[in-house]
């Protein structure tokens, strides 16, 4: 299976398969909306990742009517978000492991009866997933 932040499109293709002008993405480029892989000095390769974000550019612009400007900060926000999301998971996932490590710590050193096929501290599966797709 193919890596979605691989770059394998070149512009005409990834035009068509956003049903756009690839002017149009020179312009979403120039702006800083999509940021395609460079091959050379002039080629520019897209990924499924970059294919989903001009499509999420599209909804914003033709479905609910935001301007490129607004796009932008929308985009911002929404990668930010993600950001932040990801890094408080890695944060919780963290926090229970010491959780769990302290508890067996604790457990080794008492005379209580614990069981020793599940984890003293069961933790939610976390998934990183967007609540916001435009």
């Amino acid at each position: 299976m193919r890596n979605r932040k691989q770059p394998v499109y070149m512009i005409g293709v990834a035009a068509e398969l956003c049903a756009i002008h690839p002017q149009t993405l020179r312009q979403y480029e120039k702006l800083g909306l999509v940021v395609p892989a460079r091959v050379g000095a002039k080629n520019r390769l897209y990924s499924e990742d970059d294919i989903e974000r001009v499509r999420q550019i599209q909804r914003l612009t033709q479905e609910m009517g935001v301007n490129l400007a607004g796009v932008d900060i929308i985009l911002k926000l929404l990668d930010d978000m993600q950001e932040m999301q990801t890094e408080f998971e890695s944060q919780f996932m963290e926090f229970a492991r010491d959780v769990e490590m302290r508890m067996q710590a604790m457990v080794a050193n008492s005379n209580a009866p614990v069981r020793q096929d599940t984890p003293l501290v069961p933790m939610p599966e976390f998934k990183v997933r967007r609540r916001f797709t435009p």
